[in-house]
Formats: structure tokens, C-alpha cells, sequence
């Protein structure tokens, strides 16, 4: 629950999206989907010739002072795609490495301002295995970050089997961010990926996952789907009636898709708008719903004012999906 310091700040949000800080209100909001570039990250980037300019010029001076405007207390740090998928063997171990030690120095160096999400090599089973051990019980991560994909694999597929019993046994938070499938990086010129293909991947993913059995076989992970679940929410009766028409699909769902979907949580990045949140709380309810901005390809404030013009949650489940729900997932973000 919030204190009503954080209910005065939620109030104080201006017809403009600013936030009115006073002496009696405080950030508090979290957010599960702001995005940090490493030093080593952008390099390789360079190196291998992608990368956007939002994302090489990132700073933490840049993530602090949106944060400040929002009203956010603590953003989990992630990596965005396409995370490794450019490079593996050990290139990939090592640029994970130094990746998820940056983002555990910068959690250190402004306490109580960040979390991690730290990333896996994850086609390279025993280097995701060594990174996993490594950046959760030596670099204290709060969890994993995985893209929706991995060239043509779908997180359900058999290869992540062992990182995903490991994920299980060690009841790991996993947030998921998308990317673009070999199968669909240049479909269409006047479409880049992230248009069309980022909520289709999620999208994928999700389904895999639930009809892989990898939903009912690792109950203990708590996954994360960033932009409210991508079309799964205007696709929800195509899930439903998945296993009606495919019969090898009922032993996935024995409780029905729902009873799956509904344990997930889903962030409101990108989605903070009456027609996505609708779709979403038509079918999740608002506990299961996380604050996200993907920043520095938003902003804060953008979704702070968008949730609020929505007008699809009431005063109190706003600030549940603000920080109620992610401290049920980050425990330790309380104190």
C-alpha cells in the first residue's frame, strides 16, 4: 500500500504532466522499463554497425533527471535489443559481463535510485547458466532481462530449457523486452520493426511460452511483458480458443489460457493510452499491471499523464500499478 505522501504526489500531477513536488510529497513511482547503455555496449554497437542515437548518447545524468520529472524513485535498468543477438560465443559472455557489472556499479553508486535487470547470452546455454549464477548471487541483480526472441526462437523453445529450469528454481524475476525475428527485420520498407514487429514478438513469445507448456512446467517464474503484452489483449479470444481447435494444445492449458495470462505481469510502456490499457484491463486485472516508460525512447511524464488521461483505472489502482505491484516483485525497493 502507499503512504499518503505518495497519494498527494499522484494528485499533483498538473493538466501539463508536470509534477508539483512539495515538502510533503516524495518520488516514489517505479519504473520497470528505462533503458542504460553501457560504455562497452555502445562500442560494440559501433562496432558492428547498429544502434540509434537515443540510444549511444544515454547518460545517467540524462535517466536521473527524467526520473526527477516524473516523480520516479527507482528505475530497473535493462540493456534494449537487441541485447547479444548480434554477436555469441565469447564475445557475447564477455559483453554481458561487462555489462551487467556497469549496471551493478550504477545501482551501488545511487542507492535506492536503480535496479537490474542483467542480461543473459542465452542461446549459449552453460555461458547463460555461469552469467545467471554470477549476476544474481554476486551482483545482486533484482532479475533477468531476456529478449522475446533469438533469431528464429521463440522464448518456449526446447533449447532454453535449462536456463528456464534454473530461472524456475531460483523463482527469478524475468522482465522481456521485444525485438525483430530473423523472419521479419525488413518485411516491409515503409515499417521498421519497432512499428508493427516488437508487439508481434511479444505477442509470440507470450503464446510460446503458455503453449510450449513452459508456463505450467516453470510456475515460479514471474515474468514481465513489456507494452502491455504487445496484440495479445486484441487477440485474446484467438488465445482462448487456441486449444478448442488444436488438441494437443489442452494439456498446455488445463485451467484455460486465461488462468496463464493472468499470472503474468505487463508493463505499461509505450501503451500508457485509453485504447491499450483498455484492451489490457479488459482481461488482467490492474495487480497484475506494472509502470514503464521505456525511457530514453519516452519520457516519464509521458506516461504519468497518459495513464491518468485514460481514464481507464481509478486514483488507487494507479498507484498500485505505479508501485504497489512492482514492490510484490522487488521487495527489497520498499526500504
Amino acid at each position: 500500500m502507499l503512504g499518503a505522501g505518495a497519494l498527494a504526489l499522484t494528485a499533483a500531477i498538473g493538466s501539463d504532466g508536470a509534477t508539483a513536488q512539495t515538502a510533503d510529497t516524495k518520488a516514489f513511482r517505479i519504473d520497470v522499463h528505462h533503458h542504460l547503455s553501457p560504455p562497452t555496449y555502445v562500442t560494440a554497437s559501433n562496432d558492428a554497425g547498429f544502434g540509434d542515437p537515443l540510444m549511444k548518447n544515454w547518460t545517467i545524468e540524462k535517466s536521473l533527471a527524467d526520473m526527477d520529472k516524473a516523480g520516479i524513485a527507482t528505475s530497473m535498468l535493462s540493456v534494449t535489443t537487441p541485447a547479444v543477438n548480434f554477436t555469441k560465443g565469447d564475445a557475447a559472455r564477455k559483453l554481458c559481463r561487462e555489462s551487467n557489472e556497469y549496471a551493478a556499479k550504477l545501482v551501488a553508486d545511487y542507492p535506492g535510485r536503480f535496479g537490474n535487470f542483467a542480461m543473459l547470452p542465452l542461446t549459449d546455454a552453460e555461458g547463460s547458466l555461469r552469467e545467471l549464477a554470477y549476476a544474481l548471487d554476486t551482483l545482486k541483480a533484482d532479475g533477468i532481462a531476456l529478449m522475446t526472441s533469438y533469431g528464429d526462437k521463440w522464448l518456449g523453445d526446447p533449447l532454453f530449457l535449462p536456463v528456464m529450469d534454473e530461472l524456475n528454481r531460483r523463482k527469478t524475476l524475468v522482465y522481456t523486452h521485444p525485438t525483430a525475428a530473423n523472419c521479419c527485420v525488413n518485411l516491409v520498407s515503409t515499417q521498421p520493426p519497432v512499428m508493427i514487429e516488437f508487439g508481434t514478438d511479444t505477442t509470440r513469445t507470450i503464446a510460446d511460452i503458455v503453449f510450449s507448456g513452459n508456463a505450467r512446467r516453470f510456475p515460479d517464474i514471474r515474468w514481465i511483458f513489456s507494452h502491455a503484452g504487445g496484440t495479445m489483449p486484441f487477440l485474446i479470444e484467438r488465445f482462448v480458443r487456441h486449444p478448442l481447435l488444436a488438441p494437443k494444445a489442452k494439456d498446455t492449458v488445463p485451467d484455460g489460457t486465461l488462468a496463464e495470462l493472468k499470472r503474468f505481469f505487463y508493463d505499461t510502456a509505450q501503451t500508457s493510452n485509453r485504447s491499450s490499457m483498455s484492451a489490457l484491463a479488459a482481461i488482467i486485472p490492474p495487480s497484475q499491471i506494472v509502470f514503464g516508460t521505456d525511457f530514453p525512447y519516452r519520457t516519464g511524464i509521458d506516461h504519468v499523464k497518459g495513464l491518468r488521461e485514460a481514464g481507464v483505472f481509478t486514483d488507487e489502482q494507479i498507484a498500485e500499478i505505479e508501485r504497489g505491484n512492482a514492490l510484490r516483485l522487488i521487495p527489497r525497493l520498499a526500504s
